[in-house]
């Protein structure tokens, strides 16, 4: 099955080509020059789509605020910024919105492919069809098919995919230090201060949400190094 990815560019000439192009790629694409036209278009078909390329400068509304209705309805879609401004701040904004990556014009295409291949293959059903799996730590269980986590029985938090992704590693490598770099590297594919800040975002989530825990299970900062998680 061929990953759905919504395009939203007004510039009609870069628009197109990138849309052919990743169209050779197998990905399969709707383009939308508006805000307006994608978000009604993400309403409508929602579920079925992998991933959500959003330009910032549209002529209607912000990329950010586009981002912000999509969230609003759904905290779990897959988002990346791609866009013409190169300022620091904005890079930070988008990256703390919980956009998967921010990429500036003018970018290499086979780059963008490579990016976007790194984020939806993850995201493919299997053909294996097998039951939730689930961690258990102490009052804490962690539903990665749901992306839940359950703090002594109480409402389920739903995660994000990146959350439930770097939960699960932590745990996998409990009571050690995992390097930042290494994390980096898995889950964003580069050791970049940017894709840094977005880490430190879900780290600080997640370490907030096992605070509710009386299971003493903790994210630990190591400062320079990277994290543990630490388990009695």
């Amino acid at each position: 099955m061929k990953p759905k990815l919504l395009y939203v560019e007004d510039e009609a000439d870069l628009g197109n080509v990138t849309k052919q192009y990743l169209e050779t790629m197998n990905f399969e694409v709707t383009w939308c020059t508006t805000g307006k036209s994608a978000y009604q278009e993400y309403l409508t078909h929602h579920t079925a789509y992998s991933l959500i390329i959003i330009d910032i400068q549209l002529p209607d509304i912000n990329g950010f605020d586009l981002a912000r209705k999509i969230v609003a309805h759904d905290k779990n879609a897959f988002f990346l910024f791609l866009t013409a401004r190169k300022e620091k701040t904005d890079r930070l904004l988008g990256l703390d919105m919980g956009a998967i990556d921010y990429i500036t014009k003018p970018f290499d295409i086979d780059e963008l492919v490579l990016r976007i291949r790194n984020i939806t293959r993850r995201m493919l059903p299997t053909t294996d069809q097998k039951p939730a799996e689930t961690i258990r730590i102490g009052d804490i269980t962690l539903n990665k098919e749901k992306l839940s986590l359950t703090i002594e029985g109480n409402t389920a938090t739903t995660l994000t995919l990146r959350e439930a992704e770097l939960l699960e590693y932590l745990y996998e490598h409990r009571n050690s230090i995992v390097k930042r770099e290494d994390l980096l590297i898995r889950f964003w594919g580069e050791n970049d201060y940017f894709m840094g800040r977005s880490l430190d975002v879900f780290i600080s989530r997640l370490r907030k949400l096992l605070r509710r825990s009386s299971s003493g299970a903790r994210i630990e900062n190591i400062y320079g190094v990277g994290f543990i998680l630490s388990i009695p």
